[in-house]
Formats: structure tokens, sequence, C-alpha cells
């Protein structure tokens, strides 16, 4: 089985706003998709930036660490969960452990 990933939504929203994250986001949504990840280490194989947070909550780079992307991982059901896309000004308004 691979990663369900909730909600694409989420990110066509945020790519419609800030055209020059389609592609990244797309490349990201692609790979996550295909992803057998069980644990936080097979992520930051394919994602060296990313950074692990508490309540397996990850922060991934998105277009050269211009937008920030978290995801809630559900490891036992497969399944990432889309918390918050956004620009480093939006992300340093939110706690990113609870969101």
């Amino acid at each position: 089985m691979h990663m369900r990933v909730i909600s694409i939504k989420k990110l066509k929203d945020f790519w419609l706003k800030h055209h020059d994250s389609e592609q990244s986001l797309k490349a990201w949504y692609a790979e996550a998709k295909k992803s057998k990840w069980k644990k936080t280490a097979d992520i930051k194989r394919l994602y060296r930036t990313a950074s692990i947070l508490e309540n397996d909550r990850i922060v991934f780079n998105i277009k050269g660490n211009k937008y920030r992307l978290i995801v809630a991982i559900n490891y036992q059901f497969e399944i990432a969960y889309i918390r918050f896309i956004g620009t480093h000004s939006e992300y340093d308004k939110i706690n990113a452990k609870e969101i």
C-alpha cells in the first residue's frame, strides 16, 4: 500500500494564489503518494531538510524553502494529512506542533 494524501485541494488552493509553488507542490504530492513511509527516518532519507516535530508532524521546505508544508503522518494507516501550507511569515504565526 502507498501513502494516501488528504487532501490535494489544500495544495491546489495554495498554488492558485502562489503560482510559483505549483510545480514543487505537484512534485511533492506525486512523491508522497507513491511512498511507503513507516517511520520518520524514511522521510528524512528522501527529504534531508524536512523538520521532524512532535505529534508526527513533518515540515517540508517547498520551492527552495520559500514555502512551508506541514503534514501530519499516520504511519500505521499510511495517511498523510496536509495541515498547513504557507509562506514563512504565515508559518511563523502558527504552532506547527499543534496545527
